[in-house]
């Protein structure tokens, strides 16, 4: 009987304890928002990349980025869908939400509408560093390396934004993911040692670009932050 029922059941309880079914729930729950978090974090983070591969096609620009480019932001994308979303604990209220319906998507339109707000957002903020700075009379590779580092920088935004969507991102720095501050520091410093090394710079298509520069992308950075947290 025992054996047929284990054929037949949809769940087997291993133990005779009742609280491994909530823990079960729990479980399953903070799994299946991290996969949420981690999509809308993928199609956020591309719709930027592919717009500013697309934007310089159209008005007749230099490009924006190369394909180096695109390898140095994907080593930061995977392992932040591989382990910063992966470790991310359950949000506090995820047991006092209703069942979801079994015909729910697991990526759904709400998700969709999040996603691609965030990353029009950082399309436009990286858009306008780019095309102003070739406005201003900036050679080609300093107007690439401001727009990349304006891009970078939303890129990190965006892994701390999509953590949760109860808190907002300074309450996100201070909640514990140890693999967030390794991705923070690890990119900070990749870039600094981009932005200040001759043979970096050349690999990367950048000319030297002066400390004042520095402060279109980061104010481009922050007015798409305060866009993250608004939508």
């Amino acid at each position: 009987g025992t054996d047929v029922a284990r054929e037949a059941s949809s769940l087997v309880l291993l133990n005779d304890d009742f609280a491994s079914i909530v823990h079960a729930i729990r479980l399953g729950r903070r799994i299946y928002g991290n996969l949420r978090k981690a999509m809308t974090y993928v199609v956020a983070v591309h719709m930027p990349i592919a717009g500013m591969a697309l934007l310089p096609l159209i008005f007749g620009t230099p490009l924006a980025f190369a394909p180096v480019h695109i390898v140095f932001l994907e080593m930061i994308i995977n392992p932040a869908c591989a382990i910063v979303f992966e470790i991310e604990e359950a949000e506090s209220d995820i047991m006092q939400r209703p069942p979801r319906s079994i015909d729910e998507r697991l990526f759904g339109l709400r998700n969709v509408l999040l996603a691609v707000l965030q990353g029009l957002g950082l399309l436009v903020a990286v858009a306008v560093v780019f095309f102003l700075s070739l406005a201003s009379g900036l050679m080609d590779g300093q107007a690439r390396a401001l727009a990349f580092t304006c891009l970078v920088i939303g890129n990190l935004a965006l892994i701390v934004s999509n953590r949760s969507i109860l808190h907002g991102m300074f309450a996100l720095l201070r909640i514990p993911n140890p693999a967030q501050w390794w991705m923070l520091g690890g990119t900070s410093i990749a870039l600094a040692a981009i932005l200040s090394t001759k043979k970096l710079l050349a690999v990367f298509h950048f000319s030297p670009i002066h400390t004042r520069d520095l402060l279109m992308p980061l104010l481009a950075s922050a007015t798409a932050i305060a866009w993250f947290e608004l939508v």
